[in-house]
């Protein structure tokens, strides 16, 4: 099957990868969008994940070709396997996505409610798979893989590994079930579980590409086609690991600066913001009838639409907002690049004279490594250079000077009040003790 995608142009789905597009689990991707409420902001950022997850399967697949074009695999076969296996779990890597935003991960199950049996004998260890008896989306994506209809699909149209082996790209917890990844003694999970997930993935690729497009900006526009002709193996201790060539590595600082950018100027824009603060105070109150199902075959029901038919028929003050596009308004506005008491004392003052006040704290750093993820310590991308024999190959967080310059988290602090409070609001803020730094009050 052939695909006009408006960012990559012809995309080549392969006739057992249309049967999975083609099941209700994946086509419910459809109904789901990619940026949540952005398009309140921006208007065109009505793009869905299931384009987003079609694009980044393609691209996992050209960086497949990039990576082992000269490399020889034990037989042909393994090549094709290691290559249907990561286009698949690049396909497949946001299926459990719940409606519209992350915040709705408020209303999700127990995980043993799951009964994730791909779950035995993976690690414990909290820092690795979080802390939170509560499911996310992760959990339902692993959910649909391994034990959901969608998982019989899976086998029938690629008998020669199992929705397992795709799980184990999807999430680096997951025990390998065998040797399916070790070709010459050498182990390939970590370079296809890094082309999924990482610094350095093609999901990042596709969705700052994709996102910038449909919003009308230039903030997440990168160099792919350098990135990826880049990209290499880098054999060590028996491992393959993903390797970028050094004479990348400064596109590599503008894919990272630009993720950086859309965080802070799209992604968290303060009309996206108070929409997702309004639904987490709709799901979090006492009065919240919408819960997500753990059965997995109920949840391929829930999407965007049955979300907002249902916050339009609750009489929950936050949930009508939301439905009735009468969202709270930015009062001030700061930015920091530490946490600051001040947002809380103006909030306090305003709250003080009988003004309800919602206060978002919204933090971005730079990078995975800056926020000490475990996971991608284990698994390193390296620095290789093609022309310099003697320059060993290095981590790639010390290779690159931006990993110090912005070291340091990006925080935007907002606090908002109800648009019929505005002007009152602005004028007590005359009266709040000591400066009000960055006061603004965004009308667009």
């Amino acid at each position: 099957m052939e695909i006009r995608d408006p960012v990559h142009g012809t995309v080549q789905i392969s006739s057992a990868e249309t049967k999975i597009l083609d099941t209700a689990e994946y086509q419910r991707l459809r109904a789901i969008k990619q940026l949540g409420f952005a398009e309140f902001s921006f208007p065109g950022a009505t793009h869905n994940r299931y384009l987003h997850s079609i694009g980044v399967s393609h691209l996992a697949g050209l960086a497949f070709d990039q990576i082992f074009k000269n490399y020889l695999f034990s037989s042909s076969s393994v090549r094709a396997n290691f290559r249907k296996s990561l286009r698949l779990a690049a396909l497949l890597h946001d299926i459990g996505h719940g409606p519209l935003s992350h915040t709705t991960e408020e209303v999700m199950p127990l995980l043993s409610q799951l009964r994730l049996a791909a779950y035995e004998g993976r690690s414990q260890d909290p820092l690795l798979i979080g802390g939170s008896n509560k499911a996310t989306h992760e959990d339902y994506t692993i959910k649909y893989v391994t034990d959901s209809p969608l998982t019989q699909e899976l086998r029938a149209n690629f008998p020669d590994f199992s929705p397992l082996h795709v799980a184990c790209l999807i999430d680096k917890t997951l025990r390998t079930p065998d040797d399916f990844f070790i070709d010459f003694g050498l182990d390939f999970r970590p370079i296809l579980s890094q082309l999924v997930s990482s610094e350095l993935d093609v999901d990042r690729m596709d969705y700052l590409e994709r996102d910038s497009y449909f919003c009308g900006t230039n903030y997440g526009k990168v160099d792919l086609h350098w990135l990826l002709s880049n990209l290499s193996p880098y054999r060590t201790e028996g491992k393959v690991f993903l390797a970028l060539n050094r004479r990348a590595l400064y596109t590599f600082d503008d894919f990272l600066i630009s993720r950086h950018h859309m965080h802070l100027m799209v992604y968290f824009h303060h009309k996206s913001i108070i929409y997702e603060e309004m639904l987490n105070r709709y799901l979090t109150s006492p009065e919240c009838t919408f819960f997500l199902p753990p059965d997995i075959q109920e949840y391929t029901k829930f999407n965007d639409h049955k979300l907002f038919e249902h916050l339009a028929s609750s009489g929950n003050i936050w949930a009508r907002r939301i439905a009735e596009r009468r969202p709270y308004r930015v009062l001030i506005e700061l930015h920091n690049t530490e946490e600051s008491p001040r947002p809380a004392s103006i909030q306090e003052f305003i709250a003080g004279e009988g003004i309800d006040v919602i206060w978002a704290s919204s933090k971005v750093r730079l990078s995975k490594y800056h926020s000490g993820n475990p996971t991608d310590k284990f698994i390193p991308i390296y620095v290789v250079d093609q022309y310099d024999r003697w320059d060993k190959p290095v981590p790639i967080e010390k290779a690159s000077e931006i990993f110090y310059r912005y070291e340091g988290a990006r925080i935007i602090d907002r606090l908002y009040v109800a648009p019929e409070k505005l002007e009152s609001a602005e004028a007590l803020l005359q009266k709040v003790p000591g400066p009000v730094y960055g006061r603004t009050s965004p009308r667009s």
